[in-house]
C-alpha cells in the first residue's frame, strides 16, 4: 500500500461517477458518522411509536431486542468502525478505506438496517449483512495495523472481532427464540463498548483536554490503563458464565472494580477549566457516566432496589450516547480542517442527551418505566437530530483546507 500523503490535494472538478473524488467518501468517519446519526433518530423514533402504540410490531421476537440490536450494533458499531478505520491511518501512516470500498462498506450496513426494519423476518439475510460488515471492518483494520506492526493498537481488532461474535449469536438465538440468552450478548456487547470506551477514552481525554484548554503536561495512567483492560475482560466473562451458563459466581465484585478504575481515570483527567469548553465537558461528563452507570450496574448484584437495566441504560444513553456525540463532533471539525468549536447548538445536544440518560436511569420509580422511556427517547433524537442538521455539510463537503480527507 502506498504511503500516506497528508498533503495531496482533492481535485476541484471530477466526473459523478468518480467516487473516489467524492468528499463524503474521502474518509470512513463521514458516512458512519452521519447516517449513524440520522438511523438512530429513525430508529429511537420508531421505538416511540411502538411504545404509544401508533406503530404495530408485527415480527415474531420482541421489539426490545431489535431497539437493543439497532442502538447498540448498528449505531454504535457503525461509530466504531468509522472511528477505528480513521484512527488506523493516523496509527500507521497507511491510507484506509474510501470511494467505491467504502461506499460498498456502508451500503451493507445502510441495506441490512432497511431489510431488519422492513421484513424483520428474514433474519437470515440480517445475520449476512451484519456478519458482512463486521468482517469487512475488521479485515481493513487488521490489514492496516499488522502491515504497519503497530502492535500496541491490536487490541482494538479483538475487541471489533468480539462484537462480531456477540451480534451474530445475539441474532441467532433471536431467530431460535431463546430471547433471554440473546438479550445477555447484548447487555455482553455494552460491556464490550465500556471497555472500548476505556481503550479510546484513555488516549483521547486526557489528549484532548491538554491541547483544548493548551496546557504544559498530558496527564497519563498506563497503570491503570493496563489494570482497566484486565479487569473488564474479567468481569465480561464473569458476567457472561453467571448469565449464560448459570455458574454460581458473582460478577459484580469485577464489574464494580472496573467502575472504580473509570473513575479514578476521570478524576484524574479532570480540570475545572473544562466547563468553558463544551467538546471537552461533553466528553467528561459522558466518560463518567458511563463509569456511574457501570458501577450502578455492579451494585445491582447486592442491591435489589437498583435495577440492572435501568443502569445499564445510563452507560447507553449517557455512557456510550454522550460520549460518541462528543467525540463525533470534535472529530469531524478536526479532520475536516475546521476549527474546535462546538457553538451553541451542540451544547444544547449535548445537556438533552445528558439529561435523557438521567431521566431513564433514575427517574422511572418516581415518574413511571413509560414516562421515562418516552421522554429518554426524545431527548435522544432531539440531541442527534441537532447533530446531524448542524454537521450534514461538514461530513459531505469538502475539507476546508483543500486537502484529502
Amino acid at each position: 500500500m502506498r504511503p500516506l500523503n497528508l498533503e495531496e490535494p482533492i481535485l476541484t472538478h471530477y466526473k459523478w461517477y468518480q467516487i473516489a473524488q467524492w468528499p463524503v467518501f474521502m474518509m470512513p468517519f463521514r458516512p458512519f458518522f452521519l447516517l449513524a446519526s440520522i438511523w438512530s433518530v429513525i430508529a429511537v423514533s420508531v421505538w416511540v411509536m411502538v411504545l404509544s402504540g401508533h406503530f404495530q410490531w408485527q415480527a415474531t421476537f420482541p421489539a426490545t431486542l431489535w431497539h437493543a440490536h439497532e442502538m447498540i450494533f448498528a449505531f454504535a458499531g457503525a461509530i466504531a468502525v468509522g472511528f477505528l478505520l480513521t484512527a488506523a491511518q493516523t496509527w500507521t501512516n497507511i491510507p484506509t478505506l474510501s470511494g467505491a470500498k467504502l461506499m460498498a462498506l456502508v451500503f451493507i450496513w445502510a441495506a441490512t438496517r432497511l431489510i431488519f426494519i422492513l421484513y424483520p423476518h428474514l433474519l437470515p439475510l440480517v445475520i449476512l449483512g451484519q456478519l458482512a460488515f463486521w468482517l469487512s471492518a475488521i479485515v481493513c483494520l487488521s490489514s492496516m495495523l499488522i502491515g504497519a506492526k503497530s502492535k500496541n493498537n491490536y487490541p482494538f481488532i479483538a475487541v471489533l472481532s468480539a462484537l462480531c461474535v456477540f451480534n451474530v449469536l445475539f441474532l441467532l438465538l433471536s431467530a431460535q427464540g431463546n430471547f433471554a440468552s440473546a438479550r445477555t450478548f447484548s447487555q455482553l456487547a455494552v460491556l464490550g463498548f465500556m471497555l472500548l470506551i476505556g481503550m479510546v477514552g484513555g488516549r483521547v481525554i486526557p489528549f484532548f483536554t491538554t491541547r483544548g484548554l493548551k496546557l504544559d503536561h498530558q496527564v497519563r495512567t498506563p497503570r491503570l490503563d493496563k489494570a482497566l483492560r484486565v479487569v473488564s475482560v474479567l468481569g465480561m466473562c464473569g458476567f457472561a458464565l453467571s448469565q449464560l451458563f448459570n455458574v454460581a459466581l458473582n460478577p459484580g465484585y469485577l464489574i464494580v472494580l472496573a467502575a472504580i478504575i473509570h473513575l479514578l481515570r476521570s478524576g484524574l483527567w479532570f480540570n475545572p477549566d473544562i466547563r468553558y469548553v463544551p467538546l471537552l465537558w461533553s466528553l467528561h461528563l459522558g466518560y463518567l457516566l458511563a463509569a456511574i452507570g457501570l458501577l450502578l450496574c455492579g451494585l445491582s448484584f447486592f442491591i435489589a432496589i437498583i435495577r440492572f437495566t435501568d443502569a445499564l441504560h445510563l452507560i447507553t444513553l449517557g455512557g456510550i450516547g454522550l460520549t460518541i456525540l462528543a467525540m463525533i463532533a470534535r472529530v469531524s471539525l478536526g479532520h475536516t480542517g475546521r476549527a474546535l468549536s462546538a457553538g451553541h447548538t451542540m451544547s444544547v445536544a449535548f445537556m438533552l442527551l445528558a439529561c435523557g440518560a438521567v431521566i431513564r436511569a433514575l427517574l422511572p420509580h418516581f415518574i413511571g418505566p413509560h414516562l421515562a422511556w418516552f421522554s429518554s427517547a426524545v431527548l435522544w433524537a432531539a440531541a442527534f437530530t441537532l447533530f446531524s442538521l448542524s454537521y450534514f455539510n461538514v461530513l459531505t463537503q469538502k475539507r476546508v483546507d483543500g486537502r484529502r480527507g
